[in-house]
């Protein structure tokens, strides 16, 4: 294994702790490089990351073309299925023509206006959620603001009772460990059983919105219709389950940068009106929550006179991507203000996350709320980090106010 290559150790907790130094390595070292240990053909540059999210040679799934025997992978363990019936009916893991069908559908309930509604309610949550932490002198910022408030705007939005939230986040962190890269057996136990019991959950809740619809996201994806088409209960379920996935790390990772940039933080502390808005985009940038997305190849691909052939996956390196001085001046500077900022942590073509828009509500929200009601804010003790790589994130941010 070459240098650069060998500095990819995505099990490593050096590695995961700062993986920036070695996407560095491997940008210098060329386009595109082979990971035998997955399996996988690295893809470190934003420009060809952009371009491949985007090429309808790779998808994210291959059996609406081939079967798995066709295309050269083995199917899954029956013991998994659960879960790959949960994941493999969700948007983000759909192509063209069932994905198209089901992101037009979810579009006419998941409406720009509906997700302004919510702004609202996201910025008082935020700010509840803030000042009951302040409260208390400060504590685990991930377990107090920055986890509940996703999940509880995204239950809200789809009208899961208060007296269920609580199963929803365990359930979420159980299907997610099957996104790392190899998983282990007893990962994949722990999803499955999630998946069982979180469709189970939502099956019942769907039933309950067919006789006596509201105004929920769950009410309006039943009723969802166009041209003669509509979602299958189970494109319901994983539509849900899609959206309530959407992590806390954000958040977790902005703030911990800011600790380590005081300068930076001080201007936001100076100036919020005006930096919180690009202070998102950045914080988005700078430390990545998804850090690798993997499509497969179609049809034979060229990069760099490499031939990726047929039947190979792709791990496209957003972490690296992010940090390519091609496209960012100063990419390892954390820089607040930074007005050009094409980064790409939501994803790019037909696969950009749908709650990107939400997603930055909430993250602007909870900034907000933090510097406003906490400004003295600091770090009372350096984290820990959990071992995942894909989605890189803290255990814990533990926080004081003084």
């Amino acid at each position: 294994m070459d240098a650069p290559l060998a500095d990819f150790a995505p099990w490593s907790p050096e590695f995961i702790a700062d993986p920036y130094p070695a996407y560095a390595r491997l940008r210098d070292a060329g386009r595109v490089h082979y990971f035998g240990a997955t399996d996988q053909w690295l893809i470190p540059h934003h420009a060809d990351v952009s371009t491949l999210l985007r090429d309808r040679r790779l998808g994210r799934t291959y059996l609406h073309r081939f079967t798995h025997e066709e295309f050269g992978r083995q199917a899954p363990p029956p013991e998994h299925e659960p879960f790959h019936v949960l994941n493999d009916n969700g948007m983000l893991d759909l192509e063209a023509p069932t994905h198209t069908r089901i992101r037009r559908l979810v579009s006419k309930a998941f409406t720009p206006r509906t997700v302004e509604q919510l702004r609202l309610y996201v910025e008082e949550l935020a700010d509840r959620l803030v000042r009951d932490i302040v409260a208390d002198g400060g504590g685990d910022l991930a377990a107090r603001v920055a986890e509940p408030l996703p999940v509880a705007v995204i239950a809200q939005m789809l009208g899961i009772p208060e007296t269920d939230r609580e199963q929803l986040r365990p359930w979420s962190a159980d299907i997610c460990g099957m996104y790392e890269l190899n998983p282990s057996e007893e990962t994949a136990g722990r999803a499955v059983t999630a998946s069982l019991e979180f469709s189970a959950y939502l099956r019942e809740l769907i039933a309950v919105r067919r006789e006596k619809p509201g105004d929920d996201l769950i009410s309006g994806l039943i009723a969802a219709y166009e041209g003669g088409e509509s979602l299958s209960e189970q494109e319901m379920i994983s539509t849900c389950v899609l959206l309530l996935n959407a992590g806390h790390e954000a958040t977790v990772n902005g703030w911990y940068a800011l600790f380590r940039n005081p300068a930076q933080l001080a201007a936001l502390r100076a100036d919020p009106g005006r930096l919180i808005p690009t202070a998102v985009e950045e914080l988005m940038r700078y430390d990545t929550p998804l850090q690798l997305f993997e499509r497969w190849v179609l049809d034979d691909i060229e990069i760099d006179d490499t031939v990726i052939p047929r039947g190979s996956e792709v791990a496209l390196l957003f972490g690296s991507a992010n940090h390519d001085p091609a496209v960012f001046t100063a990419p390892a500077e954390l820089d607040l203000a930074r007005a050009e900022n094409p980064h790409i942590s939501f994803s790019a073509g037909i696969h950009y996350c749908i709650g990107a828009p939400l997603a930055r509500i909430e993250l602007a929200a909870s900034l907000g709320a933090l510097l406003r009601r906490a400004p003295g804010l600091t770090l009372a003790a350096e984290p820990e980090r959990k071992p995942n790589f894909v989605i890189r994130g803290l255990r814990e941010l533990l926080v004081q106010v003084p």
